[in-house]
């Protein structure tokens, strides 16, 4: 008998996919942040995701809201739009949840 996946867990597949394509993360570095001091250093946690189109900035959108993720506001970059997760939360969230459905 096949096994039914979860929505939670589609999207969580679906998420995979694309990061493993072209997303990135970004952490913050304590050591710079400790040179430079919290008002110069203003890099955060986020987790980067790439749509190449219109049809994947729609799939990106809806499997992070299945997900129960919070994105920043999509942003054009040459001919991409990135999806930005933002926040230490999430992101440790995001690469909990996400890389058991790694390839």
């Amino acid at each position: 008998m096949a096994e039914r996946i979860s929505r939670k867990e589609k999207a969580l597949k679906t998420l995979a996919g694309y990061f493993q394509r072209n997303g990135c993360i970004r952490w913050v570095d304590p050591e710079m942040k400790e040179k430079l001091g919290y008002k110069k250093y203003k890099k955060g946690y986020e987790v980067r995701l790439v749509a190449q189109n219109e049809k994947e900035l729609a799939a990106l959108e809806k499997a992070l809201k299945a997900a129960g993720f919070k994105h920043g506001k999509p942003y054009p970059k040459n001919k991409q739009t990135i999806i930005p997760i933002y926040g230490k939360e999430q992101v440790e969230r995001f690469i909990d949840e996400v890389e058991t459905f790694a390839v």
